[in-house]
């Protein structure tokens, strides 16, 4: 059973930080959000990493002979973490006081009274997009809506194909053909591979959608139409 309408946003690193915090783009993000909250909505708000997740990563790999796979996804989750901090921040007023960064502990989060729950990265192996299905599941969502820095999922790269063709509807199996069947830390991929296997198999709903777009966010919060590809 869904609980108390709430909405599963997996909110990408890229744009919290692109490359310096864009304050300005926060600032709007938390205006629309604020405004659904006055209509009824409540929301988990799952933060990645962003260029802050790169930057320590590349950093690492220029001074250190090797960086496993653990230590490159642990850099990433602390980058999820601090992203996770500074919207919890600005949402303080809404939001509840801890940050849940294991989607499987649920015991002091499952009824929590704010509006919104923020959450961050959980484990070597998982991505944001795992941590925000797992919560989504828990929480009898079913859907997910994930702001990303692209307008459309295509059928390829389109910085490196022009003839590339915007998608805006696809069933997972086809989506998962795409994407393949494996996590790899920093990995570009519109949606994570793990998190889609799991999204599948609960049969959710995803949207993928420019959230630098706000005004389009906003349609989708709303159901109206808005520009997006879904996954379902």
């Amino acid at each position: 059973m869904q609980k108390d309408n709430i909405i599963v946003i997996s909110l990408g690193g890229s744009l919290i930080v692109p490359d310096e915090i864009d304050w300005r783009f926060v600032k709007s993000f938390k205006d629309i959000i604020k405004k659904q909250i006055a209509k009824g909505s409540r929301f988990i708000i799952i933060t990645g990493g962003g260029k802050l997740s790169r930057r320590y990563q590349e950093a690492a790999l220029k001074v250190t002979e090797k960086l496993t796979d653990d230590d490159r996804d642990w850099l990433g989750i602390h980058a999820t973490r601090m992203n996770a901090h500074f919207i919890r921040t600005i949402f303080r007023a809404n939001a509840h006081p801890v940050i849940n960064k294991n989607p499987n502990d649920l015991e002091d989060f499952y009824n929590f009274k704010e509006n919104i729950l923020v959450a961050a990265g959980w484990r070597p192996g998982f991505s944001t997009d795992y941590d925000a299905v797992l919560l989504g599941k828990y929480f009898g969502v079913t859907k997910i809506i994930n702001m990303s820095n692209i307008d459309y999922v295509c059928d390829k790269d389109p910085n490196k194909f022009p003839d590339a063709k915007k998608i805006k509807t696809i069933a997972w199996p086809d989506f998962r053909t795409m994407v393949g069947n494996k996590w790899d830390p920093g990995m570009n991929a519109p949606f994570d591979p793990i998190a889609s296997k799991l999204a599948m198999e609960a049969k959710m709903e995803v949207v993928i959608l420019n959230g630098k777009k706000l005004k389009n966010m906003e349609n989708c919060l709303e159901g109206k139409k808005f520009n997006g590809t879904v996954i379902s």
